[in-house]
């Protein structure tokens, strides 16, 4: 199973291992992706040892693709969020459940923007990021966002990730974009 899925689908005719025994073990490892299970069996009893085994919706078979397409979009719209793993560069890490950047013991909270703009850098730490991709991430391909616009949200990042006695870790590189680095990179 894939981390980060919206919905998964499992028959309950597998190969190796009956699709419940599987879904048993992922409930049991506290996997809480929403699953419809999809079977031949439409019996009542094995609907309702499908769902008692965890499952969030069974679909039998033969269906049609709108009808378990609908389901799934239904399944996931109930599903909670799973929270984002931190990004980090150094001392420099980012929660985006809570668009907040932690450097050595200070917290900051940021906005949206500054939020994407960072997350950017920091997955591309070590290599320039020119503007026109940091305009396009931080407000979309048909933003008609100024280079002055991009030039006013770094200028506070950079005061919020860099203090008196800090390492710089954001720099320019000029007539191109900018970078996430050590200084003596």
């Amino acid at each position: 199973m894939e981390a980060g899925s919206d919905a998964i689908v499992l028959d309950v005719m597998l190969p190796r291992l009956d699709g419940l025994s599987v879904l048993r073990r992922w409930r049991e490892a506290h996997v809480l992706t929403p699953v419809i299970i999809v079977s031949a069996r439409d019996a009542g009893a094995d609907i309702v040892r499908g769902l008692d085994c965890g499952a969030d919706d069974y679909l039998t078979k033969p269906f049609e693709l709108d009808i378990l397409l609908a389901r799934l979009r239904a399944v996931a719209r109930r599903a909670p969020p799973a929270p984002l793993a931190d990004l980090a560069f150094q001392d420099l890490r980012l929660n985006p459940n809570t668009y907040q950047m932690q450097r050595g013991e200070r917290t900051v909270s940021l906005t949206r923007t500054e939020y994407v703009l960072l997350a950017t850098l920091v997955r591309r730490a070590g290599m320039v990021v020119p503007r026109d991709v940091l305009i396009e991430e931080g407000w979309g391909v048909e933003s008609d966002v100024s280079d002055a616009n991009l030039y006013f949200f770094v200028r506070s990042l950079r005061s919020k990730i860099t203090q008196p006695g800090e390492t710089e870790l954001l720099h320019t590189v000029r007539g191109v974009g900018y970078s996430i680095r050590s200084e003596d990179c």
